[in-house]
């Protein structure tokens, strides 16, 4: 039973097994990630339901252009269609959309879609759905660290100030909470290059559902796991 006060404000999810999914079905690799677009659908839906405030989710790492170049461009193809279908939705529900990763990096007719809907949505407060794509969180690291270097040679601070609340303020979350609960699908136990610095207290929540199979109900089980849990951020018993 989900416990209404106790809900996890920001929920990230790492979204595997949608080739897997497919090649169990004897199906072209971009039907598993066209199931997988579905699935993501679905789950915002019952995010924005339960008042989840957050929800962030890995759809391309930077370790993704590594696959073949067909793949890739498909999957390009598949972000661009649907951010132009599913800006209604989130403009219908007041969702805030926001990209976290090197837009440089991506193709301009992408970047441009994903930049209009940044734009249509951003006084929004319903719920924010982050989307990291071309995202790897070394590089984010990296990144934060070069801003604060500028900032630091331009006289804004002093190199003593830096603090872990001034790097969370360079990082690309800046103004979102760090996450509360992690989810990751397929039966992988690991971070993957995802938001390594923000996930410091985050519970983890593993299970062997294929990211196309993973529904309302599985979320409420993850949620129903996560409020089980005692958080003591390391404060003791």
């Amino acid at each position: 039973m989900i416990l209404k006060d106790n809900l996890p404000e920001h929920i990230a999810i790492i979204m595997d097994g949608n080739r897997r999914w497919a090649k169990q079905r004897s199906l072209p690799v971009i039907s598993g990630h066209k199931a997988g677009e579905k699935a993501f659908h679905n789950i915002v839906e019952s995010c924005c339901k339960l008042g989840i405030k957050t929800l962030t989710a890995y759809a391309f790492s930077v370790e993704n252009w590594k696959r073949a170049a067909e793949e890739v461009s498909l999957l390009m193809g598949l972000f661009e269609f649907y951010m132009k279908e599913e800006r209604k939705y989130l403009i219908k529900e007041k969702i805030k959309f926001k990209i976290i990763g090197d837009k440089t990096g991506l193709p301009p007719k992408l970047t441009r879609e994903f930049e209009i809907t940044e734009k249509v949505t951003e006084n929004f407060e319903r719920m924010t759905l982050c989307l990291a794509v071309n995202y790897g969180s070394r590089y984010e690291i990296a990144y934060a660290v070069r801003r604060i270097a500028e900032a630091v040679m331009a006289g804004k601070f002093e190199l003593n100030d830096i603090s872990p609340d001034v790097i969370g303020r360079y990082l690309m979350t800046e103004g979102i909470k760090d996450p509360d609960l992690i989810i990751r699908t397929s039966g992988e136990e690991r971070l993957s290059n995802f938001l390594l610095w923000q996930s410091a207290y985050a519970e983890f929540y593993f299970t062997d559902v294929l990211w196309p199979d993973f529904d309302e109900k599985c979320l409420l089980k993850a949620i129903e796991s996560y409020q089980s849990r005692n958080r003591r951020f390391g404060g003791g018993i």
